[in-house]
């Protein structure tokens, strides 16, 4: 164990120098400097992911475990998940092996299907779920690099999980800023920073997503294993077994009347709509 500490010690020490140097011959970048380098990054970042084939994903499903935690990030239990994304703003979940658990949501609408029928999904996570929307690089890289709003630096190397790293940032405005670790040697995002401020209370939230387990499925790199945390809390961890892109997902797969449909199918009566 001491031989192996040792070893760990000196590859960490040698990750400092190299990005100690590193820092020491990139000097300071003007603004318009910081900018370009950081969109050049982010750029050979969606090449690695898939290029073309990557942003040009219109749906995504993917299956696995899901890992819940609780306060002081104890572990509260698995989960089978099926996640089905025709995006921008559609997903369905289903848990469970018998999937007779379902939430959905659609733009502004949702709702949710469990052993009692089917209800509305509460205002707040319809706000939850938009806001989860702005906290995904996926998301960023597609649909909104070209938003004249947004703001990109570069932040310099940095060692991350024994890897090296260059760290961008995207100021999106809006109270939020993200910051990405992508790896030097592969491009591949490892890690996204997504720090938001209430406008009201101007409290401070960060999240951060790790990723890791980098496996090519139909042509997009894809990390099967999702972690998230909040304010230092464990939130979820997805170990993802396999995900399928643009399948041709139809809108009417995240309506109400798809879970109605699903409910009969289940045994259960059909449950009056809330007005």
């Amino acid at each position: 164990m001491r031989l192996r500490m040792g070893w760990i010690m000196m590859v960490f020490a040698a990750a400092l120098a190299v990005t100690g140097a590193a820092r020491a011959q990139q000097g300071v970048l003007t603004p318009a400097q910081s900018a370009a380098k950081a969109k050049k990054l982010i750029h050979e970042a969606i090449q690695a992911l898939g290029g073309q084939a990557y942003l040009n994903v219109r749906d995504q499903v993917c299956e696995g475990r899901v890992a819940f935690f609780g306060h002081h990030n104890q572990l509260t239990g698995y989960q089978k998940v099926y996640d089905y994304n025709l995006f921008p703003d559609k997903e369905r979940t289903e848990y469970s092996k018998k999937r007779n658990i379902i939430d959905v949501f659609n733009g502004d609408k949702g709702w949710t299907l469990d052993r009692g029928g089917i209800s509305d999904m509460p205002a707040e996570s319809i706000k939850q779920f938009h806001e989860g929307i702005k906290r995904d690089i996926g998301h960023l890289l597609r649909f909104q690099l070209n938003d004249k709003d947004l703001e990109f630096r570069y932040g310099g190397p940095d060692v991350v999980d024994l890897q090296q790293v260059d760290w961008v940032e995207v100021d999106e405005g809006n109270q939020l800023t993200v910051k990405i670790a992508i790896n030097q040697s592969n491009h591949l995002p490892i890690q996204a920073v997504y720090i938001s401020r209430n406008p009201v209370t101007h409290d401070r939230t960060v999240e951060v997503e790790y990723f890791s387990n980098y496996h090519k499925q139909h042509g997009i790199e894809t990390p099967l294993q999702d972690t998230r945390t909040r304010n230092g809390q464990k939130v979820y961890q997805f170990f993802i077994h396999t995900c399928s892109y643009n399948t041709g997902l139809k809108p009417s797969f995240f309506t109400r009347e798809s879970l109605e449909q699903q409910w009969k199918k289940l045994g259960g009566k059909k449950k009056k709509r809330k007005k």
